[in-house]
This record gives structure tokens, C-alpha cells and sequence, in this order.
């Protein structure tokens, strides 16, 4: 398959990259690393992204900004970081995404365990990706053309035994489910 792999450089990007490489053409993207260039944050970046690389049968994003600290430090501004770069970026990568991808194709976005279990400092991770996980229950009922998605919703990436976490990605992107909240180690 060819696969985006979006964040490539970042913490779960660094472990995927290898794994996915042993059985898939990976083209790789991020802020200011990887094949290309993109700022999920700018829709005309994006175009920009598929319209050079093409047809694809996977699009992985493993990026997106998020603010951590206590609620009473948390304003509009603070809120935006990760309502604009990690889930409307991700919502954009599929809204644009999906005219780039082959039939039968899959996008699997990344959110978090504190979008179901959040702790103490967290709201606006909470916020992020609880919407993250809504987007994939609805967009996974509307896709056409085959096209499934499904997000990855990880626990702290340390804590998570690497085989986890790159399993759960292959079950997103190389077998048949839709529509998953795919949770690990939590």
C-alpha cells in the first residue's frame, strides 16, 4: 500500500515509520520534516500535500498541538491550539483527503485516552479528542467509495509497549474496520 504517514518526525511517528516501511511504501509529512511539507492547520497547505503526492490507499496523522494545564488557566486562546491544529486538522485532512484516496482506502486519525478518561489538567485535550472520536463515529457512516476510518486512542505513548501501539495502527489501516475508536493501554 501507499501510505501518508502525517507526523512522521513526532513521537508515534518515529515508531511507525520503521514498522509500516517493512511492508508498505510510506511517503512521510510534517511541519518541517518528511517528504513534504504540510500544516494540517491551513486547509490550502493540505490541497497542496495530496495534489503532490497523488493517489494513496492510507492516510495516517499522527500530529496535532494540544494545550495541558489546569482549568483555570484554560481561555479561547489556549482552547484553539488543539480545536485548530490537531482536530479540525485532522477533520480537514479527511474532508480534502478523500478525494485523494483510492477506493477501499482508510484514514486513521490519532486522539487520546483523555477524550473518554481525563485527568486533572486535561479539559482541553479532553475537548480535542472526545471531538476527534465523534467526527470518526459520524464520518464513518458517510464515507463513500469503501473508504473507512477509524482513530487510534492511545494512553501516555510511554507507558504503551511498542507492539501496541503499531499493532493497533495495522488493524486500522489493514483490516476492515470502520468507524473504531481503537483504545491502547489504557
Amino acid at each position: 500500500m501507499k501510505i501518508l504517514l502525517i507526523g512522521a518526525n513526532g513521537e508515534i511517528g518515529k515508531i511507525l515509520k520503521p514498522e509500516f516501511a517493512k511492508k508498505h511504501e510510506i511517503i512521510s509529512a510534517g511541519r518541517t520534516s518528511g517528504d513534504f511539507n504540510v500544516n494540517i492547520t491551513d486547509v490550502n497547505s493540505i490541497e497542496k500535500l495530496f495534489q503532490q503526492i497523488g493517489k494513496i490507499d492510507a492516510c495516517i496523522c499522527v500530529a496535532g498541538d494540544c494545550y495541558t494545564g489546569e482549568l483555570l488557566s484554560l481561555d479561547e486562546e489556549k482552547l484553539n491550539i488543539g480545536i485548530q491544529n490537531k482536530l479540525l486538522g485532522q477533520i480537514n485532512l479527511v474532508l480534502i483527503g478523500q478525494k485523494y484516496l483510492n477506493d477501499n482506502g482508510s484514514f486513521t486519525l490519532t486522539s487520546g485516552k483523555m477524550g473518554d478518561k481525563p485527568v486533572k489538567n486535561n479539559s482541553a485535550k479532553a475537548i480535542v479528542n472526545g471531538g476527534i472520536n465523534s467526527f470518526i463515529l459520524a464520518a464513518s457512516l458517510e464515507l463513500e467509495r469503501g473508504i473507512r476510518i477509524n482513530a487510534i486512542s492511545p494512553a501516555k505513548v510511554a507507558d504503551i509497549p511498542i507492539h501496541e501501539l503499531t499493532n493497533a495502527y495495522f488493524k486500522s489501516v489493514e483490516s476492515t474496520v470502520n468507524g473504531e475508536i481503537i483504545k491502547v493501554n489504557y
